[in-house]
């Protein structure tokens, strides 16, 4: 017997036949004459080289070869359905939405030039970005509302997985006729008596910021504790302070009266990709995940200012 002469759509007729034991009723459902469902049950009990049926001229009954058969067919056409379906939704994650959660400064730093290059290679995902701060990024990972998100670390909790995507360093960021505008790189210990407009504790950034002090010993001044760093920069263009930003952030420098100068010795923060444990992403998911590990490739420290 040569099985590739057997059709998925015989298959499906001799069920059909057995189910409603005639011709007539299930070529009416298929929507076939009743001869070329005939015809079909023929062909395959001849490849077969069983009879299936036993036909008179009032009903169409199993054999006890075919009644086997029906059983064996209904599992093994059940599990090719499932694989099938399985195959389909595999498919529409691939096509699907992705939701990641970032802070601000990772979105304006990372997210445009990822966005940018899934539209060009990957068109059939729609990128969904999800600005928010470390803490609630985090809690939108933790509750699967969002497929990942990019984080600072540290503080990650233990149900989390994550993977180091790059380092950056923090730099201070101040108006072009500041004192300290006039060096080219300004030490830690330079900020002791200057006024600070900082990153308020929402953002993952300032404990890093703060411990970062601490290890210069540096007293802070604060004069102003901000959400975002668009903000930040109004207040600074305003005369007021300096500020010590994450070198993502600087992006949102241009066509401002402010300028960054390199913070010494360098203070850096880890950003990672960061996904619930023992939960896979969608294909989807994975393409975008692995994108913005490649954008972040040769973005770490050392990026001249």
């Amino acid at each position: 017997m040569n099985t590739s002469n057997i059709s998925l759509r015989q298959l499906r007729i001799f069920l059909a036949v057995a189910e409603y034991q005639g011709f007539s009723r299930a070529g009416n459902i298929i929507g076939l004459t009743q001869s070329a469902m005939s015809h079909s049950i023929s062909e395959l009990e001849n490849e077969l080289g069983i009879r299936l049926f036993d036909r008179t001229t009032r009903e169409v009954l199993l054999t006890q070869e075919g009644a086997e058969l029906t059983g064996e067919l209904h599992r093994l056409l059940g599990e090719l359905e499932t694989t099938l379906n399985n195959a389909q939704s595999r498919g529409e994650k691939r096509r699907g939405l992705v939701h990641v959660a970032t802070s601000p400064t990772i979105s304006a730093g990372i997210m445009p030039d990822c966005i940018t290059k899934i539209v060009e290679k990957q068109p059939q995902i729609n990128l969904i970005i999800h600005d928010q701060v470390q803490q609630q990024t985090l809690q939108m990972v933790l509750n699967g509302d969002v497929d990942f998100g990019v984080i600072v670390e540290p503080t990650i909790p233990s149900d989390l997985y994550t993977e180091t995507l790059m380092e950056e360093p923090f730099c201070l960021v101040l108006p072009l006729g500041h004192p300290l505008a006039q060096m080219k790189q300004v030490h830690w210990s330079d900020l002791q008596s200057q006024e600070l407009v900082l990153l308020d504790y929402a953002s993952g950034s300032r404990p890093l910021i703060d411990n970062a002090l601490i290890r210069h010993k540096v007293t802070p001044h604060v004069v102003q504790e901000l959400g975002h760093v668009t903000t930040i920069f109004r207040i600074l263009q305003s005369g007021i302070g300096v500020s010590i930003i994450p070198q993502l952030a600087s992006c949102s420098l241009e066509g401002s009266n402010l300028t960054l100068r390199k913070l010494w010795p360098p203070e850096n923060r880890r950003l990672q990709l960061a996904r619930r444990r023992n939960r896979s992403l969608s294909p989807a998911a994975t393409a975008v995940w692995m994108l913005i590990q490649s954008l972040c490739r040769g973005r770490s420290l050392g990026i001249s200012l």
